[in-house]
Formats: C-alpha cells, sequence, structure tokens
C-alpha cells in the first residue's frame, strides 16, 4: 500500500485508504498544519497497519484530526490513537523507545557511556598526578561520585529548556537532545563557575567543621551521593524537581546531624522553602498573562500570521535587551550600559526578523492578498476583552503562526540549555571540587578554585544523563502538564526565562524548574481549568516537598557509611 494518497471528503468512505487512516496512529511531522478530513490532503509517512486488525477497534469520524495540533486551539477535535501499536512500541525500552532506535542501539550508546565514564578519569590532571595510591583511588571515587551527580542534572534539570520545545512539537525528541547536549557541554565548560564556596549556597556554617577534615570530605561525598539517589528517583517517575535544592537537602542533613543546629543557616533555608510558593506561582502569573497577548492581539487580528511575524522581532528585542543588561553589564556607567543593552536587542531584533522573513515569507506574501476580505470583521475583533475566549487562526495564518513561534522557542529553548549548563554544573562540581581539593591538601579558607577538566567533567555528566533519561522529564514538562504547541512553548518558555531574570536582578528565591512547572500551568490555566491535568501537579508538588527532607535522609544514611570506610582507609 503507498505511503501517500489522498482522502475523499465524503462522510461515508469505506475504502481501506479511510479505514487505515481511521483506526491507524499516523505519523507526521509535528510542524504541520492541524488538518481535518473533512479536505483531500495528502498523508505522509503512513504507517502500514494490517486491515484484519481494524475490527478490534472502534470507528473514528472521519472529521478527526490528524495532526498533533489536533487540540492546537480549541477546535475540540480528538486525537487518532492505536492502543496495539503502542503496546509494541512499549515493549521497547524506555530509551530505544523514546528514539526510535533499536534496543540493540540503545544498549550499545549506555554502555560506551559506562565506559567512558568510568576511563576518562584516568586521563584528568585532577586525579592527582604524583600523589600516592591511595589517594589517587580515592580521587577517583570522588570523580565518580561527581560524575553520578552531573548525570542525574542531565536526566532530570535539562527538561527546563528542552521539555517545552518537545511538546509543542518545535524539535523532536532527538533533535532536543542533540542540541542541548552540545550547549549543556558548552555553558558547563565556558560558563561554568570557576569559584565555589566549599560551603554550597550558604546553607552550612564553615567554622563549625574546621579541623575535620574527613568528616566535611565524607559529608561532601555523601551530599552528591544523596542529591543523585534522589534525582535518580524523581527521573524515573518524571518528577521535576530542583537540583539546587537536593543538595541544600543533603547538606542540611548532613549539617543537622553532624554539626548540630548552630551549623545551619536557617534564614537561607528559610528562602530556599519559600520559593516552593512564589517560584510556581510567579511562572504561572507570568504565562497567563503572555498567552493571553497572544491570543488577543494576535489571533484576534485581521491578519495573525503578520501579527505573529510582527511580535517575534519584539519579543527578541525585549528578551536580548532584558539578557543583556542583567546577566552581561556591558558598561560600570549606568546610561551607558543601558544603550549597549538596546543595542544587542536591536541586533538581535532586526537577526529574527529576517530568519522569519526567509522561513515564512512566501506565506506572508500570500495571506497579504487575502487581507481585504479579513478587514471586514476588524471592528468585531475590536469589541473582544482582554480574557475572552478566541478561536485559533487556520489554514496558512496557522502554519505562519506556529513556524513564527516555533523558531522563536527553538531560539529560547537554546539560551536556556546554554545558561542552564553554566550555571547548575555548579552543583555537582562544587562538591566534587572541595572533596578534591580537602584529598589532595589544596583546600585553603572558603573558597577553592575549579580546573577546567572538572567543568569538562560534569558537562560530559549532564550530557549523559540527558542522553539516557532526559526523555522521562522531558515527556512530564512537554506532554503530562498540559497539552502544548508552539504558540504556548514559547509563552512557557519566555515567562518563565522572564521570572528567573527578574528575580535573580531582585535577589528573590526562585527555583528555575518550579518557575517552568509554574509557567507551564498557567498557559494550561488561560484555556480553562480543566486543561490542566490535576493528579500530575499533585505528584510534582508533593515531589517538591519531599525533595529537601529525602536528601537530608539520604545524606545522613551516607556519610555513617562513608565515615565507617573511611575509617579503615585513612
Amino acid at each position: 500500500m503507498s505511503s501517500s494518497f489522498c482522502l475523499s471528503s465524503s462522510r461515508n468512505s469505506t475504502t481501506p485508504e479511510a479505514l487505515l487512516v481511521q483506526n491507524s496512529h499516523l505519523y507526521l511531522p509535528r510542524r504541520r498544519l492541524c488538518v481535518l478530513l473533512h479536505n483531500e490532503i495528502p498523508l505522509r509517512k503512513v504507517k502500514p497497519l494490517s486491515l484484519v486488525r481494524l475490527g478490534s477497534h472502534g470507528f473514528v469520524h472521519p472529521s478527526a484530526a490528524i495532526s498533533p495540533f489536533a487540540e492546537a486551539e480549541g477546535e475540540g477535535v480528538e486525537d487518532i490513537a492505536r492502543p496495539d501499536d503502542e503496546k509494541s512500541e512499549n515493549e521497547l525500552p524506555g530509551m530505544a523507545q523514546a528514539f526510535h532506535i533499536s534496543s540493540r542501539t540503545a544498549s550499545a550508546i549506555s554502555v560506551c557511556i559506562a565506559v567512558a565514564a568510568f576511563c576518562f578519569p584516568f586521563f584528568m590532571k585532577s586525579l592527582g598526578m604524583g600523589l600516592d595510591l591511595k589517594t589517587k583511588a580515592l580521587s577517583y571515587g570522588t570523580l565518580l561520585f561527581g560524575f553520578y551527580m552531573a548525570w542525574n542534572i542531565g536526566a532530570n534539570d535539562v527538561a527546563n529548556a528542552m521539555g517545552t520545545s518537545v511538546g509543542s512539537g518545535a524539535l523532536t525528541l532527538r533533535q532536543a537532545v542533540l542540541t542541548a547536549a552540545v550547549l549543556e557541554f558548552s555553558g558547563a565548560l565556558l560558563m561554568g563557575s570557576h569559584v565555589t564556596s566549599t560551603m554550597q549556597k550558604g546553607i552550612l556554617v564553615a567554622n563549625v567543621f574546621q579541623g575535620k577534615d574527613t568528616l566535611l570530605f565524607a559529608g561532601l561525598l555523601s551530599s552528591l551521593a544523596a542529591a543523585g539517589t534522589w534525582l535518580q528517583v524523581a527521573s524515573y517517575y518524571g518528577w521535576p524537581v530542583s537540583t539546587t535544592h537536593c543538595i541544600v537537602g543533603s547538606m542540611v542533613g548532613f549539617g543537622l546531624v553532624y554539626g548540630g543546629t548552630g551549623a545551619v543557616f536557617w534564614s537561607s533555608l528559610a528562602r530556599v522553602t519559600s520559593s516552593w510558593v512564589i517560584s510556581p506561582v510567579m511562572g504561572a502569573m507570568m504565562s497567563f498573562l503572555v498567552y493571553k497577548c497572544i491570543r488577543r492581539f494576535v489571533y484576534s487580528a485581521p491578519n495573525p500570521g503578520r501579527a505573529a511575524a510582527a511580535a517575534a522581532p519584539i519579543a527578541v528585542f525585549l528578551g536580548v535587551t532584558g539578557i543583556s543588561f542583567a546577566a552581561f553589564p556591558l558598561s560600570k556607567t549606568f546610561p551607558v550600559a543601558v544603550a549597549q543593552a538596546l543595542a544587542c536587542g536591536t541586533v538581535g531584533a532586526i537577526i529574527v526578523y529576517r530568519i522569519i522573513r526567509k522561513q515564512v515569507g512566501h506565506l506572508l506574501d500570500k495571506s497579504n492578498t487575502c487581507e481585504l476580505g479579513a478587514k471586514e470583521e476588524t471592528s468585531s475583533s475590536k469589541n473582544i476583552g482582554f480574557l475572552s475566549d478566541i478561536a485559533g487562526p487556520k489554514g496558512d495564518q496557522l502554519e505562519i503562526v506556529y513556524g513564527v513561534f516555533g523558531d522563536m522557542q527553538v531560539l529560547s529553548a537554546c539560551f536556556m540549555s546554554f545558561a542552564h549548563g553554566g550555571n547548575d554544573v555548579s552543583n555537582a562540581i562544587g562538591p566534587l571540587a572541595a572533596a578534591l581539593s580537602i584529598l589532595q591538601g589544596g583546600l585553603s579558607g572558603s573558597e577553592i578554585v575549579i580546573p577546567n577538566d572538572v567543568l569538562a567533567w560534569g558537562g560530559f555528566g549532564i550530557v549523559a544523563g540527558l542522553a539516557m533519561w532526559g526523555y522521562r522529564v522531558i515527556a512530564t514538562i512537554g506532554k503530562k502538564i498540559t497539552e502544548l504547541t508552539p504558540t504556548r512553548g514559547f509563552a512557557a518558555e519566555f515567562a518563565a526565562a522572564s521570572v528567573v531574570l527578574v528575580a535573580s536582578k531582585l535577589g528573590l528565591p526562585i527555583s528555575a524548574t518550579h518557575t517552568l512547572v509554574g509557567a507551564v500551568m498557567g498557559v494550561g490555566f488561560a484555556r480553562g481549568l480543566n486543561s490542566v491535568r490535576a493528579e500530575t501537579v499533585r505528584e510534582i508538588v508533593t515531589s517538591w516537598v519531599v525533595t529537601i527532607p529525602a536528601g537530608a535522609m539520604f545524606a545522613v544514611i551516607y556519610t555513617w557509611i562513608l565515615t565507617k570506610l573511611l575509617s579503615f582507609i585513612l
């Protein structure tokens, strides 16, 4: 049977092709229009299905949508499901199923990563050249502890950058992983914090542990192992949790048990726990407003495609200007810094405008010929309220809107991925570098310098975790909270990035993970309360609350075990 054919618009069509469409799961490119079977359309890459099995499934009305964007903007149509094929696909291992590769290939990739993780430390200067065999062996084990933590950061936290892009269809899972792998590693190596405090995030009082190097060494390793353990549990169930909170919980548990109540900065801990409420609420409010603005000023415009193409450079201008001013101050003089940030925003907006014209310019020119007919409805659109439910665009206009916001979402995801690699890699390599300094006698004061090979080691761990298990949390962010499209995904990412940027500048306690989850929920709330899956939200919130106690409990257990082992070794 040919994989490309046309369907008749007749409601009562009973051709084999029509039966196949009614009962099969169609594999179409994610960046295509939401089309209905009322019209004659070419189908691409239809997966063959034996007609013998068609009788076991209920028939679907011919007007059912065949695109992943079937319910893109409230059209009320349902996707076509094929339980038998889903069941056969689910029999594959998770990694093979996620990337559409054979189980043998998935196993080979996992084995290669494991071999590299065990072999690379022998070529690192941080292993301790010229030291005795015992110190080298402990350094080797310390590097593996750091890799384990970095692996779990990649498996869980990278979903912050790529989850919405995959869920909306702007990127396939394979494209997202490959893109994030390059950017996460680059961010970790180029922007990773070279100087870090041995008492991460100001949670522990350093003076309490002076003269107790063995105990501090065991506590740092236990914090890495404890945070990694809880992250692995959370990743297995697809829960997006904060890696920073995992490290904080681990160090709090270690400090309380082995240093007493005076070893913990309780005010810092209170700020961390307050972010459980502040982060998702601010993210939800911001994404709600952004998505409502898109629906009000883009969807209700006489020409939604042109409105989207005009809005994209404005969003880039605001984003690049804010990032340049807040994160990369180009001058110490305030007026000059503002001018330079505005210049960077202008350049970014011009580049994006040219990219959009190149990508969808032919569709924009085509849509201009239809604008005269649309102007007759302009007067009615002017009376639409900000919170009104507005129907989404159709036809070429929908393709333009999704094309523009899909490209915008990819750009924002790339930036978030690069920044994430530079920021959160310190959660793994900070305690790792501190433990190596204690072990090799290089710890002085409260600060240490992180070597480049350790930064690269942490970046490799993040990439490995992303490749092997990252799809689990990406599925939760992109699929299980609410249905995402390019416009919804962009609204969530843009809102989350804005909130994190402003909150960091103001010194507010914020979590990027919690903010993004809240932003995705806010987009769902903008479509109605029923658009957010309450069960998924309850699981996520529960995992947030349990994170710090779980990290503390694991840290206490691991510290007790390690102190016993070190007493025999040292």
